[in-house]
């Protein structure tokens, strides 16, 4: 359905186009999106699919299809602004809860806090980049006047589709992410229609036969933050498996080998420092076996110590000279156990 214009001119070597899906689901959707760019542009940039789903079953179905899915709740992921090239918004319906809530269902007004279409669009739309596309799903009753300002400020070229689908009441808006402007008029006025149901006969068509959307691309590999605030077990095992040849334990023997060879004895006796010091550092183990053959173990914590001394000195004129010094000392406090 959306295709990237190719008369652009935009290089695609070297380039890539990310996705995003900040309510996922079963990952269906985006992978079918990123199926239908690829067939349609098949010598164009890479893609990069990525989404954020908040059921745990749905999540993890989702991985399977999409290149990167975190399960969690979309506030509690980082996404850097101004880096997506598509966004598509398909978000929860109806009214959130406010965090003073007392229901489990908030029937009364006043526990309501606004309606999620309008959340999901506010927390989302700044990922997208200048020029980015927004494919935004849904119910055509919940395009209030907060959303419909917000879309007409931050997005040009907005069209506005019914789904052929209606059990929902669902309508597709697109438009190109521009910087925030005066909101102009005309748009307004159709998105009031719209959401006054006076627009239904514009049904999605099958066959997209209007000017193309472009969708922009960024040079392979530039910088990109998606990852989440907090990691539950499951995806953290997934985590540390998928970078396990960059962990420190598989390469634990060649770091620490130094601690299975032999060591020669230092030229003359240590000092209390010193010997701290490789107590501390581990190159001392503590075992020490009597003449009786009694084994005992060294254990203790090592700690600085400031000494500081004062000199003064009378001259012949009487006058006097005081020297204040501060000496770092260290040594180690112990205690003998035996084995």
């Amino acid at each position: 359905m959306l295709i990237p214009d190719l008369s652009g001119g935009v290089p695609c070597e070297g380039r890539t186009i990310r996705m995003l899906d900040p309510c996922c689901g079963e990952g269906a959707a985006l992978a079918d999106l990123c199926q239908g760019l690829c067939n349609s542009w098949p010598n164009g940039p890479f893609i990069e699919t990525y989404g954020v789903e908040f059921d745990q079953e749905r999540a993890w179905h989702a991985k399977t299809i999409v290149q990167s899915v975190i399960h969690s709740d979309i506030h509690d992921v980082v996404i850097k602004p101004r880096t997506v090239g598509l966004l598509f918004l398909n978000p929860p319906y109806g009214f959130g809860l406010k965090d003073n809530a007392t229901g489990a269902v908030a029937s009364d007004t006043n526990e309501r806090a606004e309606r999620l279409e309008r959340t999901f669009l506010k927390k989302t739309a700044p990922l997208l980049m200048i020029g980015g596309v927004l494919v935004y799903i849904i119910p055509h009753y919940a395009l209030d006047d907060e959303i419909r300002t917000y879309l007409a400020r931050n997005f040009t070229d907005l069209r506005f589709f019914m789904a052929p689908e209606q059990q929902f009441k669902q309508c597709v808006i697109v438009g190109t992410k521009c910087k925030p402007g005066h909101p102009r008029k005309d748009v307004l006025d159709m998105l009031t229609r719209a959401q006054a149901g006076e627009l239904n006969d514009q049904e999605l068509p099958r066959q997209w036969t209007q000017e193309r959307y472009v969708v922009p691309s960024v040079a392979y590999g530039s910088e990109f933050d998606f990852r989440a605030i907090r990691l539950d077990g499951p995806q953290l095992a997934q985590e540390l498996d998928r970078w396990q040849n960059s962990l420190l334990w598989t390469g634990f023997d060649t770091t620490f080998s130094q601690a299975k060879s032999e060591h020669r004895r230092p030229l003359r006796d240590m000092t209390k420092w010193h010997l701290a010091l490789a107590l501390a550092a581990g190159q001392v183990t503590g075992r020490i076996e009597s003449k009786d053959g009694r084994v005992f173990l060294i254990k203790g914590d090592t700690f600085k110590k400031k000494e500081r001394t004062v000199a003064t000195q009378v001259d012949d004129n009487g006058n006097v000279t005081e020297t204040r010094a501060s000496v770092m000392r260290g040594g180690w406090d112990t205690a003998r156990v035996s084995l």
